[in-house]
């Protein structure tokens, strides 16, 4: 499995398989498949655009993507020293090897590296129990759950919100 930095150039195997993600896990998702389904590449291409504190990184299984993870620094100068991890997906015939775990290690170095970035939030939906484990085991700890946080198929879904300070990291 090779981890690296996605480019405009993977617009369209990023457009496939976060297409597929929306489908086959959409509770991980606060977007949907209706909403990104008739979105030009260029759209994904932007999407994919680096810039400091901000990458979106892909396991390739030979040449196939089988899996992304997206890291965005705040905007906003008084939320600039934080960064957030988005849009996490590993595709189910990859999943038990690692590539999660390498992903999200590959988005914190992204953000250690990045200037001024102190720590990296995400969300995760409360009954994803891997999920919360694997980010458990690299130091996130949770600071909130939002009851209600997503509705899906009419089903209120809470969102667990957990964020690793570089500060006090293990």
């Amino acid at each position: 499995m090779h981890i690296r930095s996605l480019s405009a150039a993977d617009a369209a195997a990023f457009r496939a398989l976060r297409l597929a993600a929306l489908l086959d896990k959409p509770e991980a998702f606060v977007s949907s498949h209706v909403e990104e389904k008739d979105q030009p590449l260029g759209w994904f291409e932007a999407r994919l655009s680096e810039r400091p504190g901000h990458a979106v990184f892909g396991a390739f299984d030979g040449d196939a993507l089988v899996g992304i993870a997206g890291l965005a620094r705040e905007t906003l100068i008084q939320l600039a020293h934080k960064g957030h991890i988005w849009g996490m997906y590993v595709a189910a015939a990859a999943r038990g090897h690692g590539v999660a775990r390498d992903l999200i290690t590959a988005a914190l170095a992204h953000a250690r590296a990045t200037p001024g970035i102190a720590k990296v939030t995400l969300s995760v939906d409360s009954q994803n129990v891997a999920a919360i484990a694997l980010y458990e085991s690299l130091g996130f700890v949770v600071f909130a759950r939002e009851a209600d946080a997503v509705r899906l198929d009419g089903q209120s879904r809470d969102d667990l919100q957990m964020h690793l300070r570089f500060d006090t990291a293990p």
